[in-house]
């Protein structure tokens, strides 16, 4: 295990090189220059003129050649120093880590209900296959998989403003400064994201148990004289779950990047609205320090999502 750790940490190396080159020079490719256009279509004291725009493109280090530029980005990186929005004074890694446990948090309260709701609801689904619960189950699956989690958001605080005259908080509160106002900010888009998500696991959770249901090993089981909740906890669920799983990682890396349209319905200041607001603005420095965080969140997340098939499935060893 140990070996198969340390060569994916090593695999994971020239993938994360490869993000890099390439939010690299797609920045540099990509039209919209933030300091062009303060020269040309400032106003008053925010005009730069062309001997000021020279001096900030120097003091960005713009000037010098494509390689340095990109090794002094790595080295910035790797120090921990994310430089500074071209509209903000305030440093990049200080939003990042403020918006980021928000988004954090969202992420991995809407996994947890998507398998508190959409695992039991595929176990039920397949093991109920044809019966009353499995027509029900499968029409609000397909319900909440055909309903945008936007949607579900903008209907959900509307019936709150209209019924309770309850708003949620634009103001990001940390859980251990106000529990109580921090689940205000959390449960709405960790709700209206966890139910879409939970209709897709509960999908894929029905369609692996259904086929699992009908293997060799299944039947050898209940020939033993195994009553159906062990056969299906026991050996069902262990096979079943691996692609549940990997969706479950899969969602995971995109949630914390922000989901934007859940994030503006409720007003919530993550890193999706952050990554929304860079890209409106040109602001390429938020931009492709952003990207680059969410590629590394992506890579981590997929070795740990592999690591995890071997405590699921004992059959499966990295040894």
């Amino acid at each position: 295990m140990h070996r198969y750790i340390f060569r994916r940490l090593v695999t994971a190396v020239p993938t994360i090189f490869g993000i890099t080159i390439l939010i690299f020079v797609a920045m540099r490719i990509l039209p919209g220059d933030p300091l062009a256009v303060v020269a040309n279509e400032g106003q008053g004291q925010y005009r730069l003129t062309d001997e000021e725009l020279a001096a900030a493109r120097a003091s960005l280090g713009l000037d010098r050649p494509l390689p340095q530029q990109y090794l002094i980005w790595m080295a910035d990186v790797a120090r921990g120093d994310l430089g500074h929005s071209f509209w903000n004074t305030e440093p990049i890694r200080d939003t990042v880590v403020r918006r980021g446990a928000v988004s954090l948090e969202i992420a991995l309260a809407a996994v947890a209900l998507s398998w508190l709701i959409g695992v039991p609801a595929g176990i039920l689904s397949a093991t109920h296959h044809n019966a009353l619960s499995d027509y029900v189950v499968r029409l609000f699956m397909t319900l909440f998989l055909a309903v945008p989690s936007f949607w579900i958001g903008l209907t959900t605080v509307l019936f709150l403003v209209l019924a309770f005259t309850w708003r949620p908080p634009l103001v990001i509160t940390d859980l251990w400064q106000d529990p109580l106002k921090n689940l205000q900010m959390v449960v709405g888009p960790a709700a209206a994201s966890g139910l879409g998500l939970a209709a897709g696991l509960a999908r894929m959770t029905r369609s692996t148990i259904l086929e699992a249901l009908f293997d060799d090993y299944v039947r050898t089981a209940r020939s033993k004289g195994l009553r159906e909740n062990a056969v299906v906890g026991r050996h069902v669920m262990r096979n079943a779950l691996l692609p549940v799983v990997t969706t479950s990682g899969a969602a995971m890396g995109a949630l914390i990047g922000g989901a934007v349209a859940t994030e503006t319905a409720f007003g919530v200041p993550g890193l999706g609205s952050y990554l929304v607001q860079a890209l409106n603005a040109r602001d390429w420095i938020v931009i492709q320090n952003l990207v680059l965080i969410y590629g590394t969140i992506a890579v981590l997340i997929n070795m740990l999502v592999d690591l995890s098939y071997a405590w699921i499935d004992p059959r499966i060893r990295y040894s």
